[in-house]
């Protein structure tokens, strides 16, 4: 399957998943290095795709407010 949208280094690198929520009756998709941050959508790919956005966004503000984004779990060394 072909990826259409256009990667960002940054944010591609960080660690999604998506799980069922029951309370909510929907998939929330959710990112490691950001814990606050999740997405309810009907579908898997959706919520993979909110939250992809939403830590983009985050990202960009945390950048523009001279903050420190976070390592990506991946490269990070422990």
């Amino acid at each position: 399957m072909k990826h259409t949208s256009k990667g960002n280094p940054k944010t591609d690198q960080f660690t999604y998943r998506v799980t069922w929520s029951e309370e909510d009756r929907e998939h929330v998709g959710l990112c490691a290095e950001f814990p606050s941050l999740s997405w309810l959508a009907s579908t898997p790919q959706a919520a993979l795709d909110g939250i992809r956005k939403i830590v983009k966004r985050s990202v960009r503000d945390m950048e523009d407010a001279g903050e420190p984004v976070p390592t990506p779990l991946a490269v990070k060394r422990l």
